[in-house]
């Protein structure tokens, strides 16, 4: 299969992917409309991600990343809230993408069935380039920096006052499971989640959710997790949604990538997001080996983490209690795209049995009790 025509699947292996990826004449359509972009002379990597169509482009003028999204999953009115979020970190100096702005002064248009968006290229070396999520980082203090990284995108966020995305489709929060309730609240949006809806309807989802991730793990987070503030977050951090540098002093994060995933949620969800994202192996989980939680690369992000922004005894016992359930969400959301837009039916029973009800499951096991219970020892360290 060529390189070109690849994207990351639901395993290890790379697979045809669901949105023809970028062509030449393609980028020249987008580009006509930013007269600051140049003329396009070809491209250079195309992304495995699979949710969109995106390319680096060698211009006559500069490099530019190019990101092309369905309209079916993304419009332009969607793409320019994640950039009012992005542009807000800017403003904070965060190190975060630039998008050109085309004649009318948009960051993203409406072409055709695409809403489409360019970057200026972030600086930094992508050490994580064909990496999935779902990867740990390649050292502890590559772990370290990252956890620091995002206290400070936090703290940057914390001003940012905004309503939720409008769309339920690939955005990352704890709408539905983070409340009691959860069975009616997602009874009542089936109405408007059609695909979600037809695909559900021959299933016991009712018990299944029950069973997997309501009685196990719901209850005891909700007796203890206070009402946090709003917090627009990141959403999908791990090592290849950042850009790095060498320093004397290690690792560094030079620039923070992709906010496709960004919604109004709070902290602990996102730091928790990152935990799951990148500190176990759920690609191994899912493939029937064994999946061993990288324990010191968790004490080191939160080193980081906390070096800028404090993490109590009470909010690591919490932590503990919301990694079961801070998949559930997006999970959802992955059946609607597979069983809906990307009309993959073999992706979304993956998503439904493996990711939804698996990842919660393997908490229950050995090593997910190991996990949480170092979480647990930590708070009675700090307390």
């Amino acid at each position: 299969m060529n390189a070109q025509a690849c994207a990351h699947g639901m395993g290890h292996d790379l697979v045809v992917p669901r949105w023809p990826a970028l062509q030449l004449d393609d980028v020249e359509t987008i580009l006509q409309a930013y007269p600051q972009a140049g003329r396009p002379l070809d491209l250079r990597w195309h992304s495995p991600r699979p949710f969109s169509s995106a390319a680096l482009v060698r211009t006559d003028r500069t490099e530019l990343f190019v990101k092309r999204h369905h309209h079916r999953l993304r419009q332009a009115g969607d793409l320019a809230e994640e950039h009012a979020f992005v542009k807000h970190l800017a403003r904070h100096a965060l190190p975060v993408p630039q998008w050109l702005q085309d004649q009318s002064g948009h960051t993203a248009r409406q072409v055709g069935d695409w809403a489409c968006e360019v970057q200026y290229v972030a600086e930094g070396e992508d050490w994580y380039r064909d990496r999935h999520s779902w990867t740990a980082y390649r050292s502890t203090r590559e772990a370290e920096a990252a956890g620091e990284a995002l206290a400070q995108l936090h703290v940057a966020a914390a001003d940012f006052v905004r309503p939720p995305r409008r769309s339920r489709l690939l955005v990352n929060n704890f709408r539905l499971f983070g409340a009691s309730g959860t069975l009616t609240a997602l009874q009542a949006e089936l109405d408007v989640r059609p695909a979600l809806a037809d695909y559900l309807a021959p299933r016991e989802w009712r018990q299944d959710l029950q069973q997997h991730l309501l009685d196990p793990y719901q209850r005891q987070l909700l007796a203890q997790l206070p009402s946090y503030p709003a917090l627009w977050t990141h959403g999908d951090w791990h090592g290849s949604n950042l850009l790095w540098r060498t320093t004397p002093k290690g690792p560094k994060v030079q620039s923070i990538l992709d906010f496709g995933l960004s919604d109004r949620s709070f902290a602990l969800f996102d730091l928790a997001t990152a935990i799951e994202r990148a500190l176990i192996p759920w690609l191994d989980l899912d493939e029937g080996g064994t999946t061993v939680a990288e324990l010191d690369q968790l004490d080191a992000l939160l080193h980081g983490y906390t070096r800028v922004q404090p993490v109590t005894a009470a909010q690591l016992r919490q932590l503990a209690c919301l990694l079961p359930l801070a998949h559930a969400d997006f999970a959802l959301s992955e059946v609607e795209y597979f069983a809906g837009i990307a009309e993959d039916p073999a992706s979304a029973d993956i998503a439904y049995h493996r990711y939804l009800l698996g990842h919660a499951d393997w908490f229950g096991s050995a090593e997910g009790q190991r996990l949480t219970a170092h979480l647990q020892t930590m708070a009675r360290r700090a307390a």
